[in-house]
């Protein structure tokens, strides 16, 4: 769906989605983990966090999801990796699944432009973000993101993922 290198040149910095092949999945899984590490606190307990990264982050699952059609991309910035996106397509659209950046590089508009890389695709983007992550949600409100329902998901061992589904068309 993705070519697997897309430039974008933005004010003052080079955004690119690289495509994560099967000998950067470690490198990918090491990335989630400190990411996961960083945002999650405060929305989530430390127990899920573990307990996601283990079930949908770990080399296994991640290596399982590109085998059922998931693609990642690594999100650089001016050379430097910032983050990670992860898709899915299907016959509704796109699945936006993951994406998340380094602490240091949010909040200076480099996930709004990853998402319009994989907007010029042209099908609509469909993800899910956590009830709780104010600052996610509105982000992608700013970017035209809309809700269409709440989705609550039991993930096993007592744990819930409570989120609302939203849509770029």
């Amino acid at each position: 769906m993705l070519k697997i290198l897309i430039t974008i040149w933005c004010v003052v910095s080079k955004i690119t989605l690289e495509k994560v092949t099967a000998d950067k999945i470690e490198e990918l899984s090491s990335l989630a983990y400190k990411i996961w590490r960083e945002c999650f606190p405060g929305i989530i307990s430390n127990e899920q966090i573990e307990y996601m990264l283990e079930k949908f982050q770990s080399v296994q699952a991640i290596t399982k999801q590109i085998q059922t059609g998931y693609e990642y991309y690594f999100i650089t910035c001016d050379g430097k990796t910032a983050g990670y996106t992860g898709i899915v397509v299907n016959s509704d659209g796109i699945f936006l699944s993951k994406i998340y950046l380094i602490d240091t590089f949010r909040g200076n508009g480099i996930a709004s432009e990853a998402i319009r890389i994989i907007a010029k695709t042209g099908s609509p983007i469909t993800l899910t973000v956590n009830r709780g992550n104010l600052r996610a949600i509105r982000a992608y409100e700013k970017m035209g993101f809309v809700k269409i329902r709440e989705q609550k998901a039991d993930i096993g061992s007592g744990f819930i993922m409570d989120d609302y589904v939203m849509q770029l068309n």
